[in-house]
């Protein structure tokens, strides 16, 4: 599989090619042109004594401090390593690999001034998969990612360390491995390299992706649910989601009538009760604002994944250079934030029907779906598990973007914490994902005890998918291992994208 890379066009289709199925990747014809170009220009000033900041300058606070042609290579590889301090657990490859990948593609929009061999040694790393050991905390999302990006630049040199064929070595090692040479810096080299937003980027692109296919997933246990509960089906019917027209909300009323069509579980209004709980009847006005949410994030996702966030930018056509802001990742940080409270609420309201699936003050089962209640308890701890993790999504979504710290001597004294709200983003996402596997299970575990000869298809197709990693439930054991299989196998498997090619 081959992607082009142009700096303009870039599709989170073709990301998750490259990073789930290592597709191969190299730069248009257009953008060597463009990157070429750019080169001259830094070029140019030099000869011409001209002072750019990060070219003749030292940075940030030291932008005032001119430097000698002759310590040019010695500024770059000194901002290297002076900023490779982050510090943390390690991203994972994924996350290293898209940086690699969405570094390259801003290089690609030929306004940073790169040289072409340096380039193409940052796509050599992703093709042949030698990727930085980058860790996670220490950006302050302004200028840019600057520590989590000297520690991939590092690798570039021949120093930090690098993944290479799943083995942790010195970075120069994995190159020589790889069979490729480290380069030396030249002038403006270093800073184009970590001058940028590609760490929260990378982490926001696969929290999008991985919350994307929850979401959806989430409308498919959420109508097991209802049938595990007899939920009454009139909330879904288009006449009361057409007076309030949001799309999002409208979808996915008609995804969940669609899968409960046939079930002889799902109840109409007065047969059981006249009303469900909000965690039912809402589920169209949740879910679908969470998927406008999505939408949001999507959409700007999309435009930074295709920005040059540089400081200085490289304009080749005027011959201008120009120090700017665009490596500040305000944008990226507040959708970052609002994914997390996006996915929060998806967890929520899951957390509130397993609730309603285990106690049995509020339905008709067995007793926190215990085959012998009282010497056994069930699914009980359970939903204690899920309200541990919603509570602590609750913490985790405490916006990052409204805080600033000023540094560099207060030179650059407003700041987005972009990064922290894109991991904790992403972490909300893996909490969400292991509360819906629980209700997944007590919903299996419902149908089970009414009889999933009446369930509708497409839930008979969930429940069947379910009971492949948990089985049915016939005595107390430890749940901790059905709960993680079964998030493990919703996250690998991206259920709800099989399920929908299955249903169709």
């Amino acid at each position: 599989m081959f992607i082009q890379l142009d700096g303009n066009t870039l599709t989170f289709e073709q990301i998750a090619q490259i990073l789930d199925q290592n597709a191969t990747v190299e730069l248009s014809e257009d953008s060597w042109r463009k990157v070429k170009q750019s080169r001259d220009v830094v070029e140019k000033h030099i000869a011409e004594g001209s002072v750019v900041y990060g070219v003749n300058t030292g940075f940030g606070k030291f932008s005032d401090t001119l430097i000698s042609n002759e310590d040019l290579e010695n500024l770059q590889i000194n901002l290297i390593r002076s900023h490779a301090c982050a510090v943390g657990q390690p991203f994972s490859e994924s996350v290293s690999r898209a940086m690699l990948l969405l570094r390259a593609n801003a290089l690609a929009k030929g306004f940073s001034g790169i040289r072409e061999e340096t380039l193409q040694l940052l796509v050599d790393c992703l093709n042949k998969g030698v990727h930085p050991v980058v860790p996670s905390q220490g950006s302050l999302g302004a200028s840019g990612d600057l520590a989590p990006l000297a520690h991939l630049a590092l690798v570039l040199v021949g120093e930090g360390e690098a993944i290479y064929k799943g083995e942790k070595m010195p970075g120069g090692e994995a190159l020589q491995r790889a069979g490729l040479q480290p380069i030396r810096l030249k002038a403006k080299e270093g800073l184009a390299l970590i001058n940028g937003t590609q760490a929260m980027t990378a982490v926001g692109v696969i929290a999008y992706l991985e919350a994307q296919d929850l979401a959806d997933l989430a409308d498919r246990v959420a109508a097991l649910t209802m049938e595990g509960l007899q939920g009454i089906v009139d909330a879904f019917v288009p006449e009361s989601h057409l007076v309030r027209p949001y799309p999002e909300q409208q979808e996915v009323a008609g995804r969940i009538l669609s899968y409960v069509d046939g079930s002889q579980l799902t109840t109409r209004q007065g047969d059981i009760r006249v009303q469900d709980a909000y965690s039912l009847r809402c589920i169209p006005q949740v879910h679908g604002a969470v998927q406008q949410v999505l939408n949001y994030v999507r959409e700007k996702l999309l435009i930074e994944v295709n920005s040059a966030t540089d400081n200085p930018l490289i304009f080749s056509d005027s011959g201008k250079v120009i120090s700017g802001g665009n490596f500040h990742g305000q944008p990226i940080a507040f959708a970052m934030d609002f994914l997390g409270i996006a996915l929060s609420e998806i967890a929520n309201i899951s957390e509130r029907r397993i609730e309603r699936l285990v106690n049995p003050q509020l339905n008709d089962l067995p007793a926190f779906l215990s085959t012998n209640p009282g010497l056994e308890s069930g699914l009980m701890i359970a939903q204690y598990v899920a309200a541990s993790l919603v509570s602590e999504n609750k913490t985790l979504a405490h916006p990052s973007s409204v805080d600033s710290i000023p540094s560099s001597a207060n030179q650059e004294d407003h700041v987005s914490m972009g990064t922290t709200a894109a991991r904790h983003a992403y972490d909300i996402v893996q909490n969400s994902r292991r509360v819906l596997a629980i209700e997944a299970i007590c919903a299996a575990q419902a149908a089970d005890i009414r009889g999933t000869e009446k369930l509708a298809p497409q839930s008979k197709n969930l429940h069947d998918r379910i009971r492949a990693s948990v089985p049915v439930i016939t005595q107390d054991r430890i749940f901790s291992k059905d709960i993680e299989n079964l998030a493990g196998a919703m996250k690998q498997e991206k259920w709800s994208v099989e399920l929908e090619a299955v249903t169709l």
